[in-house]
């Protein structure tokens, strides 16, 4: 195809913020070929969705997401259509056999392969294969190696210009059986640390305020370099760059696994003013039973301790996990179990999941399923123990002063303007609502401000600039 007559592409991300990033990746190494992406659907040539199948909803939205974009492509509005993502690694041939309008599927060690799907070059039909690598792709030469993205691979961010998502490692080695992600991802291997320290630096002098490390489970960094304590040291060299930049001023953390959050972890949290006060761990559950049959292990009252030191070690933490109601042979009992263990806890923000079978997980074989209704009754009731958490917790901040990033107008309404605490993660958490809008001056996104909070809702805050 000439240079002159390259399409436009538009891109639909669904699922985490490390799909996200993968997207971002794929758009930066085709805007590096000289591609225009758009986020006009209508004006776009080329529609590439990324797909999640990490849960059955999930699996939905991406299917419908595929169907809608195809009828795109029926009607003439669009040339091709590309699937990439977690559901291709998972139901490759089938959506091959099933879906024709696809014309190339890009598992998630491919990203490097956009390229050529989006140019219409030979190799991978939908029903698998390989796509060459078109001249100036960022690839691993070895055979069938993981991808694993790094400094150098061009980038086109999604986010909002003061917040990244930065992805510090890919894969999974735990063998819970509810998940499937390893099975998708791939063994754990992490970035080097200069690669990650280089990136960031990058993204400081970029503009970004907040720097949000993520990966699959992120306490098992430099597991696989052979580092000790791979990231609390990644942390406080991390903590450096932002001490000298003139811009960078939050890292935070995603997805810590319980067993692995170490002293030298939660004392380097509490040395740096840079990193974030918030420690996100998902428990999944607090009985016991449940957690072996999980391959977790662990136990609310080894939970609780753990939340003991976490709030010694870091005065003023928040915490935040994700727990899964339903899981198969789940009595009553144990929910109840684990209610009480959200009431103990007191945790600041908590996402419930309904357990859903998926076919190659181990979960999926154990017998004394729960019944839809009683999963969706015990994930209502454990949300509500939650919100009257979180309505306690947000009512002891009202009179406070205290410093939030500024995001832009609020979704709610033109009249307000929202920003986050330091305790609260983009996208998951709650917000501060802003109603000093009517002074657009003092008003700008991506700054700090100091707000003093004058009203509570259940899970957000409102407040007044000072």
């Amino acid at each position: 195809m000439p240079e002159t007559a390259k399409p436009k592409v538009g891109f639909v991300s669904l699922g985490c913020p490390k799909n996200l990033v993968d997207s971002e990746v794929m758009m930066g190494l085709l805007q590096r070929q000289g591609y225009e992406i758009t986020a006009d659907a209508e004006a776009a040539e080329v529609l590439v969705v990324n797909t999640c199948a990490f849960i059955e909803s999930a699996q939905r939205e991406s299917v419908d997401t595929i169907l809608e974009l195809a009828e795109r492509k029926k009607h003439g509005q669009a040339k091709r259509l590309i699937v990439a993502g977690c559901m291709v690694e998972r139901f490759r041939e089938e959506m091959g056999r099933e879906l024709p309008e696809v014309d190339a599927l890009i598992g998630t060690n491919e990203l490097q392969q956009i390229g050529a799907a989006v140019s219409g070059g030979a190799g991978l039909p939908a029903a698998g294969g390989v796509l060459p690598v078109l001249p100036g792709d960022f690839f691993d030469p070895r055979p069938s190696a993981p991808y694993l993205y790094d400094e150098l691979t061009p980038r086109l961010r999604a986010t909002a210009a003061h917040s990244a998502y930065v992805k510090i490692a890919e894969g999974c080695d735990h063998p819970c059986t509810f998940c499937v992600i390893p099975q998708y991802r791939g063994a754990f291997r992490s970035r080097r640390l200069a690669s990650v320290e280089a990136e960031a630096r990058r993204l400081a002098q970029e503009g970004a305020r907040e720097l949000v490390l993520i990966g699959q489970d992120t306490t098992c960094y430099g597991d696989d370099l052979g580092l000790r304590n791979g990231l609390a040291g990644l942390l406080g060299r991390l903590a450096a760059v932002a001490e000298e930049s003139e811009t960078l001023r939050w890292i935070r953390t995603l997805y810590f696994y319980p067993n692995r959050v170490n002293q030298a972890l939660l004392d380097t949290v509490a040395a740096h003013p840079a990193l974030c006060k918030y420690v996100d761990m998902p428990l999944q559950h607090a009985s016991a039973a449940v957690l072996k049959r999980m391959k977790r292990g662990g136990s609310g009252a080894a939970f609780l301790r753990l939340l003991e030191r976490i709030r010694a070690t870091v005065p003023g933490v928040a915490l935040r996990s994700t727990f899964i109601v339903g899981f198969p042979g789940e009595t009553e009992a144990e929910f109840e179990e684990l209610r009480q263990f959200v009431e103990a806890a007191e945790l600041d923000w908590l996402g419930v999941f309904g357990y859903s079978d998926e076919s190659t997980n181990a979960a999926s074989r154990l017998e004394a399923k729960v019944a839809p209704a009683v999963i969706a009754r015990r994930r209502d009731t454990l949300m509500r123990t939650q919100k009257a958490i979180s309505r306690r917790k947000r009512k002891r901040q009202v009179g406070a002063r205290l410093p939030i990033l500024v995001e832009g107008p609020a979704e709610e309404s033109e009249l307000l303007w929202q920003g986050r605490l330091e305790t609260q993660a983009p996208e998951i958490d709650g917000k501060v609502l802003i109603n000093d809008a009517a002074e657009p001056d003092r008003l700008r996104a991506g700054t700090f401000a100091t707000v003093e909070i004058t009203a509570a809702q259940d899970y957000d805050l409102i407040g007044r600039l000072v």
